[in-house]
């Protein structure tokens, strides 16, 4: 089997199952635009794991594929790629990680992919211990902003195991004046998540950054709050 084939079987299952239909159903949630083939929910994890059984399939073969599929822009495609790379999850290194890094580079455009990204296959090198968190360092400067924001998501089930928070404080504090939106909401999400188990100290963390950090940070992290909650953390008016 050659890299080649992989894309044109993807491809050739993609246009026989597309649905506009589907297409203009998710559309309104990519502020960016949603360019996709439309399948319906659970055809390419089916399809996937049904490539997986076929000889000569090889992790290897599916990183040669990945920039082919991940370039196209087609929204499945990349799923594609995430899916059948997770069918070899006994065999990654942190040699992978570095692999699957090129990805955002490649092109990375949406929330989705992103979280997707997070919370299946970057949650796996961290529960197995091949990663730790600073590990993402050069993540949180990374010139793709969806790269950015995986640097504070990735962390976000990790997170839920730990009882020290302070570390990724620390971590993410370099981030909270990022310019982007897409990272402001991962920063929101991940606090909010950490206000969720720890109150106290997240609180600390937020009210350093309450008159200077962008607010949609503060709309997220602060969702779960009550009214007087919310109020400690306007900004000062000034």
């Amino acid at each position: 089997m050659k890299a080649v084939e992989i894309i044109n079987e993807i491809r050739a299952f993609c246009r026989q199952n597309q649905d506009p239909a589907m297409v203009d159903k998710y559309k309104r949630y990519f502020k960016d635009g949603y360019d996709a083939w439309g399948l319906a929910n659970g055809l390419a994890t089916a399809k996937a794991k049904e490539m997986l059984t076929q000889p000569g399939i090889t992790l290897e073969l599916v990183f040669e594929a990945a920039p082919g599929l991940i370039k196209s822009g087609k929204y499945e495609e990349t799923f594609f790629v995430f899916l059948l790379a997770q069918g070899f999850k006994k065999e990654w290194t942190r040699f992978t990680l570095r692999e699957m890094e090129n990805w955002f580079i490649i092109g990375f455009t949406n929330w989705a992919h992103t979280d997707y990204f997070c919370g299946e296959i970057m949650s796996f090198f961290f529960k197995k211990k091949i990663i730790v968190m600073n590990d993402l360092e050069s993540w949180r400067i990374a010139e793709n902003k969806f790269q950015r924001r995986a640097a504070v998501v990735s962390l976000i089930k990790p997170m839920k195991l730990d009882t020290d928070f302070q570390p990724y404080f620390t971590f993410i504090a370099p981030m909270m004046h990022d310019p982007e939106r897409e990272v402001h909401q991962g920063l929101g999400w991940f606090l909010r998540e950490c206000w969720k188990k720890q109150p106290e100290i997240t609180e600390k963390f937020l009210l350093k950054y309450k008159d200077t950090a962008p607010r949609l940070i503060f709309q997220y992290a602060t969702e779960k709050m009550d009214a007087e909650g919310k109020q400690r953390f306007r900004k000062t008016k000034r």
